[in-house]
């Protein structure tokens, strides 16, 4: 998948999640390939997510995950992971996350019904955190896609202990906390200051 492609994919799926966690429900999108069983009949047939966010949505709301191959086709919908991974003080949706974003090149968007906070992981650690509720939220998405596009091998730093102690995290942009290495945070601050 071209990178514009996979910028207006993260992007869709992000601004999907907010509407859905604004709703107070919860659901979970897989980018790449992961091992699952299908809870249901696949009626829908493939489609290109950022072709059709309102049907992409509507599937998200089955329980289990929606499946995206990296070139942005949605492959399968009320799916469940094996989970081989245990996000601990959390439900079974996260910790399939947490075992689908470890295979390399995949990307996981956890939206949680109880505290309204999308998480982002990428290779097994959060990366980044979205608070729905926070005022003008959608207007901050282009910026965090980009931060999240920069984000690749190597540059993954500290899990998401942000979750325990936030301040692990950096906010640039109101409502967002962004995890990694101190030498990735420092240079994300410093490219935002010489804007």
């Amino acid at each position: 998948m071209i990178k514009n492609s996979r910028k207006e994919l993260e992007e869709i799926l992000i601004q999907t999640a907010l509407r859905i966690a604004k709703r107070g429900e919860g659901a979970l999108f897989i980018v790449g390939d992961v091992e699952y069983e299908t809870l249901i009949d696949q009626n829908v047939p493939p489609f290109k997510a950022v072709d059709n966010p309102k049907l992409l949505e509507s599937l998200a709301l089955i329980d289990g995950a929606v499946i995206i191959s990296k070139e942005g086709s949605v492959k399968a919908y009320g799916a469940m992971i094996k989970s081989t991974s245990t996000f601990r003080n959390y439900g079974t949706r996260h910790s399939a996350a947490l075992t689908a974003s470890k295979k390399q090149g995949n990307l996981a968007i956890i939206i949680s019904e109880e505290d309204r906070k999308i998480r982002i992981l990428k290779e097994g650690k959060i990366v980044m955190q979205i608070d729905a509720l926070q005022k003008d939220i959608e207007k901050s998405v282009p910026n965090a896609i980009q931060f999240l596009e920069s984000i690749g091998a190597g540059t993954i730093g500290t899990i998401g202990t942000g979750l325990l102690a936030p301040s692990l995290g950096i906010t640039l942009l109101p409502g967002i906390i962004i995890f990694g290495s101190a030498y990735y945070l420092g240079r994300l601050m410093t490219q935002r200051l010489t804007r």
